[in-house]
């Protein structure tokens, strides 16, 4: 029998959920039954699924921060997932709630709350997102990657834990990703990964400049679902995936260096595995800003250097002077990198899982 029962939610993004996964190995170490709420289409349920956890389904609403006629009907949705929740929690009887954020999470921590339940989230940006801040009040603790985020939350709820990483991500092996790639020249490698959905600017800026930049590297290219170019499939020294899993710890170690979108998961695997990146935030035109704040933060601790997207799009030639640079200072970046404090936010959030279990006893 199980010492702990713990439910997990978080979904919308693979972002809101592989922490999630990377705690998962070290709670059934010690001893937890896992379950997951997540939302009837997001791509958690596929995620979870594959991860063989046993896995329930809400209504989920998204809250805008613009107009739209949805911002009516959508509260009814997050009511409903509330109503949902409270039967789900009422039959497992959890001792904790782990929340990864998104939309799906909000119904969740609210039946949570009412039910006295402990609702420990994490938040990986430097700033709150929408979902996290409207979960805030009903949660006992707000783990947080940046020591920045801390001013951001209330009541004293903050606490510093860093990021959950996954183990796998860690333990790559060079000579698998060297046979995955099969280059037949020993340039440097370069990984392009734009997050789970890929990043068309940066896909289109690659192509662009591909001859140019395989002057100096091999490429693998992430470029996220329906983004292959089957024009370029036989160009030499270019390898394009849309999407890779078991994968991608072997690439991630056989890369000399990386560009990347600059959410807070991907970029502390980054620095975890002292890989020197170019950070290519989300424009604050199509999002809240949370990647240009992570991004700069990395900057300004030498991790990284950062290209501005709507420099690169007005530009296509930015990336090319920001790659020789990213080149030039390839050993600074890595020595500061191998110099930070910051480790695996896996215990520390484990920590206080099982601190907020033993509180509410």
């Amino acid at each position: 029998m199980s010492k702990y029962k713990i439910i997990m939610t978080g979904g919308g993004t693979a972002g809101h959920v592989t922490p999630n996964l990377a705690l998962v190995p070290k709670l059934k170490e010690k001893g937890f039954d896992i379950k997951y709420i997540g939302s009837k289409d997001g791509i958690e349920k596929e995620i979870i699924g594959d991860a063989k956890i046993p896995y329930y389904e809400i209504s989920s609403g998204k809250l805008r921060r613009y107009f739209d006629f949805k911002n009516f009907t959508d509260p009814f949705k997050v009511m409903k997932g509330v109503m949902e929740a409270n039967k789900i929690l009422k039959k497992e009887k959890p001792n904790v709630i782990f929340s990864k954020g998104g939309f799906v999470a909000v119904p969740v921590v609210i039946a949570a709350s009412m039910k006295k339940i402990p609702v420990i989230s994490h938040e990986s940006d430097l700033t709150p997102g929408l979902a996290n801040k409207l979960s805030a009040p009903f949660c006992t603790k707000l783990c947080v990657t940046f020591r920045e985020s801390l001013k951001y939350i209330k009541d004293e709820k903050g606490i510093l834990t860093g990021t959950p990483i996954r183990e796998e991500i860690l333990n790559g092996d060079y000579e698998k990703g060297k046979r995955i790639c099969n280059f037949k020249d020993n340039k440097e490698i370069l990984l392009v990964i734009g997050g789970s959905l890929g990043a068309n600017s940066i896909n289109e800026a690659v192509r662009k400049n591909l001859d140019e930049i395989l002057k100096s590297y091999n490429i693998i290219h992430i470029c996220g679902k329906n983004n292959l170019d089957n024009k370029l499939k036989n160009k030499k020294g270019y390898l394009q995936f849309e999407y890779v899993k078991e994968e991608l710890p072997h690439l991630l170690k056989f890369a000399d260096y990386v560009i990347s979108r600059a959410g807070a998961n991907v970029i502390f695997e980054l620095l975890a595995l002292n890989k020197p990146t170019l950070l290519i935030p989300l424009s604050k035109r199509i999002s809240r800003g949370d990647q240009i704040l992570n991004a700069n933060s990395f900057e300004k601790e030498g991790y990284s250097l950062v290209l501005d997207e709507d420099e690169m799009i007005e530009n296509e030639k930015k990336l090319l002077i920001k790659l020789k640079e990213l080149k030039e200072n390839k050993d600074i970046l890595v020595k500061n990198m191998k110099k930070s404090c910051i480790s695996n936010g896996i215990n520390s959030i484990l920590e206080v899982i099982i601190n907020s279990i033993e509180l509410n006893k």
